[in-house]
């Protein structure tokens, strides 16, 4: 069995990258609802559905990934499996 572990898929500068974007997104989306020519109601309206859509966005990458994991894991169980049925099978055995 290899013991090979998972690979690292995202760099140090893309995820620095993804969490700047991020920021500068939910920075001007305020600046927007801040400077908004509307009432406080339609203002918090707005407020609350940024955030209810960033958290949405958030639970659907999670459970993405979860996904995609529980993939790899079961993949690299399966490959175990065969490598280990591979290691013990002697083809000079008589039947």
């Amino acid at each position: 069995m290899s013991d090979t572990p998972v690979k690292q898929q995202s760099t140090a500068a893309f995820y620095g990258q993804a969490v700047a974007s991020f920021a500068v997104a939910m920075a001007a989306t305020a600046i927007g609802i801040a400077r908004l020519d509307a009432g406080a109601w339609v203002r918090g309206f707005l407020t609350i559905a940024v955030l209810y859509l960033v958290t949405s966005a958030f639970t659907l990458a999670k459970v993405i990934r979860d996904r995609q994991e529980a993939g790899q894991i079961v993949s690299r169980v399966d490959q175990a499996r065969l490598e280990k049925l591979l290691a013990e099978h002697d083809p000079f055995e008589k039947l």
